[in-house]
């Protein structure tokens, strides 16, 4: 009886210990980076009431936990250097080493971005050159929830040969090229799930009050609420099956192995509802401060039926993200998506919605349709991405004078039996071969041909014998596109098309 006593009173004793624990979410630990010249929040949980005192950098902050034991302070704006602690006292005392002060950045989408260095061309090399101790990573472990989580799973990795093969390569290869311009701290957050679509991505509630989404929620309910995971189980174990004899026959035949089949149930955890992934993987870590955000997404949204929507869903994104934030409209730049084969309709239309989506202020778009893989969704080449990306950043965000997009449509006009296309980032446009591919002319009856362009000043000058009557022009409008225009810095141009016919 004693004993039983003597450990209820423990039990009790240890509980109360444990609520009065100084926490701190797994973002803010040892070798993290902190936003420069920006407002840092801090916040955790400790016993109710309880104060709270913060240090960092020699700056100071205290606060007073809720009823709920929530607590957050906001430090002054902190200059670039490091390393420092991060010290938290309540009843307890938190020391948190390592700490970076310089420029951070969100990273988020679906497989390319979730793909890491060792998956990428010449890994080797970039291995060998990865000692960049300035440079961290924290990646997000957290899946889908059904509500907006508090916290995640992760922690900060210092780039180093051994462990940057683990580090998503788009947002590294950004992230080496800011750090080498500028010469400060890069902090690095990746928080991406490949097969993923966007709407797992934005809050529930923004999308379901967006009328321009009504049909498209409508058929995402109505399939997400029939699910058989018992029918889909039997039908993948069915699948699974045929998919090992043919791999056997594959291999007696030396011929290519057959694409493993994925698991329905798995996929839909992974996935989570509307809102899901924003839930777990984007709402623990609102409020951390940084300097902008990188996308890349939109192979999941491709098809006919979601593709066109993408439009709505990008710019929902982005305003979502930066009213949780509460940060002003802090920068935000996506990689449009790249060349690859297949019959893929609503490629080019998802490119589109990305375009369209620059006029959203402060953003930017890395085009990559010279640098993807015809017969891989995941394109090798993630240095280019990446650089592309931060030339955008180097320029807009941190001022420097750089050259930063390809060609992108400003206007096009009928000129007799031709039209006129004028573009924007249009110094020095050059065609990539003997002659320009890729333009296409359509008339009323909206049928499209291929058409002859060719370079005059700032202008291309489309036509073909076969369209007397121009009504609309399109450049790279395919899933695979071979236009090659490029300006004077060898930057792509971006697809487009001059009407949006159906």
């Amino acid at each position: 009886m004693r004993i039983c006593s003597f450990l209820a009173a423990a039990l009790v004793l240890s509980t109360t210990a444990a609520r009065a624990d100084v926490k701190l979410p797994a973002i803010f630990s040892e070798h993290m980076v902190v936003q420069a010249d920006a407002k840092v929040p801090v916040w955790g949980w400790a016993e109710p009431k309880e104060e709270v005192r913060v240090s960092l950098a020699g700056a100071e902050a205290t606060a007073s936990a809720d009823v709920n034991g929530r607590w957050r302070v906001e430090l002054p704006k902190l200059k670039v250097g490091g390393p420092h602690q991060l010290v938290v006292q309540g009843k307890n005392k938190l020391t948190i080493g390592d700490v970076l002060v310089g420029e951070v950045w969100l990273g988020s989408g679906q497989s390319n971005m979730a793909m890491t260095v060792n998956r990428c061309l010449n890994y080797e090399a970039e291995q060998k050159a990865a000692n960049l101790p300035q440079l961290r990573m924290f990646t997000v472990r957290s899946t889908a929830a059904n509500e907006p989580q508090a916290d995640c799973t992760g922690e900060w990795v210092v780039c180093k040969p051994d462990t940057v093969g683990g580090f998503s390569a788009t947002a590294y290869f950004f992230g080496r090229e800011i750090h080498k311009a500028i010469k400060q701290p890069v902090g690095l957050i990746n928080s991406s799930v490949g097969g993923t679509p966007i709407e797992s991505w934005i809050p529930a509630g923004a999308q379901r009050a967006e009328p321009k989404l009504a049909e498209f929620l409508k058929a995402h309910d109505e399939a997400y609420q029939s699910f058989d995971p018992v029918k889909a189980k039997a039908a993948f174990e069915k699948q699974l099956a045929k998919w090992k004899t043919d791999v056997a026959a594959a291999k007696a035949a030396k011929k290519p192995l057959p694409r493993k089949p994925n698991d329905p149930i798995e996929n839909r955890n992974r996935k989570g509802d509307v809102g899901g992934l924003y839930n777990g993987k984007i709402a623990p870590l609102v409020g951390y401060a940084i300097r902008g955000a990188l996308w890349y997404q939109g192979e999941a949204n491709s098809t006919p039926q979601k593709a066109p929507y993408y439009q709505v869903q990008l710019p929902l994104l982005v305003g979502e993200w930066r009213r949780a934030w509460n940060q002003g409209e802090f920068p935000f730049a996506w990689v449009q998506l790249p060349n690859f084969g297949g019959d893929r309709p609503g490629w080019p239309v998802v490119r589109e919605a990305m375009a369209k989506t620059l006029a959203v202020p402060n953003t930017g778009m890395a085009v990559t349709t010279d640098i993807g893989d015809s017969k891989d969704i995941h394109p090798k080449n993630k240095q280019d991405v990446g650089k592309r990306l931060a030339l955008w950043a180097l320029a807009k965000v941190y001022g420097q004078d750089i050259a930063y997009s390809g060609p992108m449509l400003k206007s096009a006009a009928a000129s007799g039996d031709g039209m006129v296309v004028t573009f924007d980032h249009a110094d020095g446009l050059k065609s990539g071969g003997d002659k320009l591919l890729g333009f296409e002319l359509a008339g009323a009856d909206k049928k499209w041909h291929p058409a002859e362009a060719k370079i005059e000043g700032a202008t291309v000058v489309v036509s073909s014998p076969e369209v007397k009557e121009p009504a609309a022009v399109r450049y790279n409008w395919h899933e695979e596109p071979t236009g090659n225009l490029t300006n004077a810095t060898g930057l792509p141009a971006g697809p487009f098309r001059s009407q949006e016919w159906e």
